[in-house]
């Protein structure tokens, strides 16, 4: 799996620390002992940064959508919430190559981070 990184460090694309535990190899955070893929640290940091606005705009859109009950808006907010996702790597296919699974969702005690989680504040991270 790789180095030792801080347990709560970042993702390697985020550009502050962030108060989640990340794995040592920089795959997922830990929100609540559920693993989160983080985004893909190869993206330029233009790239990354138009991605996320776009990421935000359409959690706006889902939010307005729903303040305003109306279904067609809400599904197509929540499509382009889908889409800048995966344009950032947290989901679709992985964007790592070593074959490892992909874990997003996965509560960390279930997975190959087990006992790296568990010795992490006594796992309730």
């Amino acid at each position: 799996m790789g180095g030792a990184i801080s347990p709560v460090g970042r993702c390697a694309s985020m550009p502050a620390p962030s108060p989640h535990p990340t794995t040592p190899d920089g795959r997922y955070f830990v929100v609540r002992g559920r693993l989160w893929r983080c985004a893909d640290p190869t993206l330029a940091a233009d790239t990354r940064q138009r991605r996320v606005q776009d990421l935000m705009a359409a959690r706006r859109s889902v939010r307005s959508a729903l303040a305003a009950a109306d279904d067609d808006v809400l599904a197509a907010a929540r499509r382009a919430v889908d889409k800048a996702k995966i344009a950032l790597g947290e989901r679709g296919p992985v964007w790592w190559d070593d074959g490892a699974p992909d874990l997003n969702r996965r509560m960390a005690r279930n997975t190959v981070y087990a006992d790296w989680f568990a010795a992490l504040d006594g796992g309730e991270a």
